[in-house]
């Protein structure tokens, strides 16, 4: 067994347990495992992949190397690990992990670069933080790499800057701009898994509360319906006009933050953008404020100004929540550090709902392997047939049936002669 660093090997067992409960809903991972594993398209490939080390990304772990890839995994996040998770990949599948839950920054960085040091000729980004390391401190390794994929908004941010500056040197597949991503992934369920980490960390109830949403993207969309679906009064604050709209026209009251941070019981950052919720605001907030962020990086909600307000008056009061209490005596609850609170107090996206996320991921990885000398330094989409087939395959699994065009129809809809 090569080199690892986890929590507990001991862990395994109940590793392999929750491992085993989450493929029971992800029927369509695990027919692309079948598959890969007759066909081992991926034979020979090596891959570092940086992800979220959950009982779901083990699943989609498993499938890369049942198609003959060997695989390294470091952890995206430093509290989004399941430690029983890795131990099991480590003991019972023989796949490096490096990853800890609550592991601090200079050890997250150990971790990217041991994923560094396999020489991957392929990555798998969640943030694009394994990437930005690769090409500003590994670049005699850039030559090797096929190309990428990556998970998350926030990466293919990142990741389409540096091709605008001409800094990618290889491929990367999009995986978080395919239909069956972004659109339940993102909205089913980051709506679903920000609400049960919030709920966990504190044990609130959401019907009667005043809940902020910053941020009417397709993760803002789905955190604002079921916060209220439980009860919830919806405020949402944007900067695009056209998203400010949207949330009005579904029901939302919509305004500017400094008016938001006044009015807020609850609040959650789902923009990808820095210092969401910054110094002004938390003066301006209700003593019990509850913060919280569901963006990627933990940079949305400004930690250290509301450390200078309080002061250095800052205690844990539950094990998610840290409280800093302000000089006029008024308390801000802090969520899981400013982390992605879905994962830092909860167990982040149901299982059916990574079954697409993560079949995108296998697929894409083999259509990356077999097209990567014609795509360009880029980021690319996932292609559309790729797509359409996770869906099809999804409802099929649910038991659900849809119509198909005639001969007729298809005629009709390829043709212009006919009309009124």
């Amino acid at each position: 067994m090569r080199e690892f660093e986890i929590k507990n090997a001991d862990l395994a067992q109940g590793g392999r347990h929750r491992i085993d409960w989450a493929e029971l809903e992800m029927p369509v991972l695990r027919q692309v495992m079948t598959r890969f594993a007759k066909e081992r398209p991926l034979a020979g490939l090596r891959v570092s992949a940086c992800l979220h080390v959950t009982a779901e990304t083990a699943n989609l772990m498993r499938t890369l190397q049942a198609g003959g890839a060997d695989v390294v995994i470091c952890a995206s996040n430093p509290l989004s690990t399941q430690d029983d998770v890795a131990a099991s990949l480590v003991v019972h599948d023989e796949i490096p992990v490096y990853a800890i839950k609550g592991e601090d920054n200079a050890t997250y960085y150990k971790h990217l670069t041991a994923a560094l040091d396999f020489k991957p000729k392929m990555t798998m980004d969640d943030g694009a933080d394994l990437v930005s390391l690769l090409h500003k401190e590994r670049a005699g390794q850039l030559k090797d790499v096929v190309g990428g994929t990556e998970e998350t908004t926030t990466g293919v941010i990142r990741l389409k800057a540096m091709a605008k500056d001409g800094a990618l040197k290889f491929p990367v597949i999009a995986v978080n701009d395919a239909l069956t991503k972004h659109l339940f992934d993102n909205r089913y369920g980051t709506g679903q898994s920000t609400l049960d980490g919030i709920v966990r960390a504190t044990n609130i109830l959401l019907a009667g509360k005043c809940f902020v949403v910053a941020g009417y993207g397709w993760c803002g969309k789905g955190l604002a319906r079921r916060a209220a679906g439980m009860g919830a009064n919806v405020i949402v604050t944007e900067i695009d006009p056209l998203s400010a709209l949207e949330a009005l026209m579904d029901g939302f009251r919509v305004m500017p933050m400094a008016e938001a941070a006044a009015q807020g019981d609850i609040f959650c950052t789902v923009t990808g953008d820095k210092f969401v919720l910054d110094g002004p605001h938390f003066k301006n907030m209700k003593d019990g404020a509850i913060i919280s962020n569901s963006g990627h990086f933990n940079v949305e909600i400004n930690i250290d100004a509301l450390a200078k307000q309080a002061g250095g008056k800052v205690r844990r009061v539950r094990e998610f929540v840290d409280q800093y209490t302000m000089a006029d005596g008024r308390r801000i609850n802090l969520l899981g550090e400013g982390r992605l609170v879905n994962l830092a107090a909860a167990e982040g996206h149901p299982a059916s709902v990574m079954d697409m996320s993560f079949a995108n991921q296998a697929l894409s990885a083999e259509y990356m392997l077999q097209h990567a000398a014609s795509l360009g330094n880029d980021v690319h989409v996932v292609p559309p047939d790729v797509d359409r087939e996770i869906a099809r395959l999804k409802i099929e699994a649910m038991g659900v049936r849809i119509d198909v065009l005639t001969a007729e129809q298809t005629k009709y809809l390829n043709s212009w002669e006919e009309g009124t």
